[in-house]
C-alpha cells in the first residue's frame, strides 16, 4: 500500500503536459509503450505509470521478479488483468530467445552478460519459442522479441550459423502466424543495422522482421541515423527507443535521456514519419538518474523523447 501511494504522489506531481502524450505520438502515427520493467518489475505501478500518460502499449520482460519466460500461470492471469483494467495493450513478448553461446562458436567464457533473469542454452531453444508463442497468443500480440547469440570475436564467421537458425526459427514462427523481430543487440552476432538489414534480406521471410535499437549501434561505432536506419528501412516492425552520449572523463558512452545524447532522433522521427512506420515502439530507458530512481528516470527519458517527436 505504501508503495502504491508512494507511486500516486509522484504521478500527480508530473506537469499537466504528460496528459497529452499519447495524443503527440498517435498524432505523427506512432504506436509509443514503455517495456515495463525499465519503470519496475511491479507491473501494476509500471501499467499505472504507462497509462498516466496516455500511452497505451506495454512490452512484457520481467515482472514481479521474474522473466516472462518463467512466470507461473498465475502471474500471467495476473498480469492481463492489470493490463486490461489501464487498457494497454501488448506490443512485443522480449523474450531471451538466442541471447546464449551459439554451440559452434561459444562467446568468451566468464564474460559477463545481463540474462534478464533468465538463463537458456540451445537446447531450451525450440522449446522456448512455443512456449513465447503461446505467450504472444495469450497476451494479443503476434510479435516475439529474439536475439543472434552472444557475439564473438569475429561475427562473420558465426553468419551462416546464425542465418541458418533463425531461418528454421522463421519457418516454426510461420506454423503459429507469429513474427518474430529480431533486435540489433551490441552483445549478440547482429548488433547494428547494417547487420541486422543484412540478415533479413537474406532470410527474407515475412515472420522474421527487425527490432530496430538506434542505442545498440552507437555501442558498436555506427551512426544509427541515417546509416543504420538505412540499412533497415521497410524491414523492422517494433524499435527500441534509447539515447546515448559521451562520458566527458572517460570517453566512453553512456546511457542518456532520450534527446540529451548523440543519436539524432528529430532526424529518425522525422524519416519515420515520411516513411509511414506503422508498427510498434518502446522506450527502453537504460539511462539512470544519479540517484538510481527508475521512475523518475524514465519520466525524464520519455518527456525528451516527447519533445523530440513535438519538434
Amino acid at each position: 500500500m505504501k508503495r502504491r501511494e508512494a507511486l500516486k504522489t509522484l504521478l500527480a506531481a508530473v506537469p499537466a503536459a504528460k496528459l497529452g502524450a499519447a495524443s503527440i505520438a498517435e498524432t505523427h502515427g506512432f504506436k509509443l509503450g514503455i517495456i515495463s520493467d525499465e519503470i519496475t518489475e511491479e507491473l501494476g505501478q509500471a501499467a499505472d505509470f504507462i497509462a498516466s500518460y496516455g500511452l497505451h502499449w506495454a512490452e512484457l520482460r520481467q515482472m514481479w521478479g521474474k522473466n516472462l519466460m518463467n512466470s507461473p500461470q498465475e502471474d500471467l492471469d495476473r498480469a492481463k488483468k492489470v493490463l486490461a483494467a489501464r487498457k494497454l495493450q501488448v506490443s512485443v513478448i522480449a523474450s531471451p530467445i538466442f541471447k546464449w553461446n551459439l554451440p559452434q562458436m561459444p562467446a568468451k567464457a566468464g564474460e559477463k552478460r545481463d540474462e534478464y533473469k533468465a538463463s537458456f542454452v540451445e537446447s531450451d531453444a525450440d522449446p522456448l519459442l512455443e512456449k513465447s508463442f503461446r505467450l504472444a497468443r495469450f497476451f494479443g500480440t503476434n510479435k516475439v522479441r529474439i536475439f543472434s547469440y552472444w557475439r564473438v570475436a569475429d561475427p562473420k564467421k558465426a553468419y551462416p550459423m546464425v542465418a541458418e537458425r533463425l531461418r528454421k526459427a522463421a519457418q516454426l514462427a510461420a506454423k503459429n502466424d507469429i513474427q518474430l523481430v529480431l533486435e540489433n543487440e551490441m552483445t549478440c552476432n547482429v548488433g547494428t543495422g547494417r547487420e541486422l538489414g543484412r540478415i533479413l534480406k537474406d532470410i527474407n521471410s515475412r515472420h522474421l522482421r527487425g527490432n530496430w535499437d538506434p542505442g545498440n549501434a552507437t555501442e558498436l561505432g555506427e551512426t544509427p541515423y541515417p546509416d543504420g536506419y538505412e540499412a533497415v528501412r521497410g524491414l523492422f516492425t517494433h524499435m527500441h527507443i534509447k539515447d546515448s552520449r559521451r562520458d566527458p572523463q572517460s570517453g566512453k558512452l553512456i546511457w542518456a535521456p532520450v534527446g540529451g545524447g548523440i543519436i539524432d532522433f528529430k532526424g529518425q522521427f522525422a524519416a519515420l514519419r515520411k516513411d509511414r512506420y506503422d508498427g510498434t515502439m518502446s522506450l527502453e530507458t537504460h539511462y539512470r538518474r544519479p540517484d538510481g530512481n527508475k521512475t523518475e528516470s524514465t519520466r525524464e527519458s520519455l518527456e525528451g523523447l516527447l519533445k523530440v517527436i513535438q519538434a
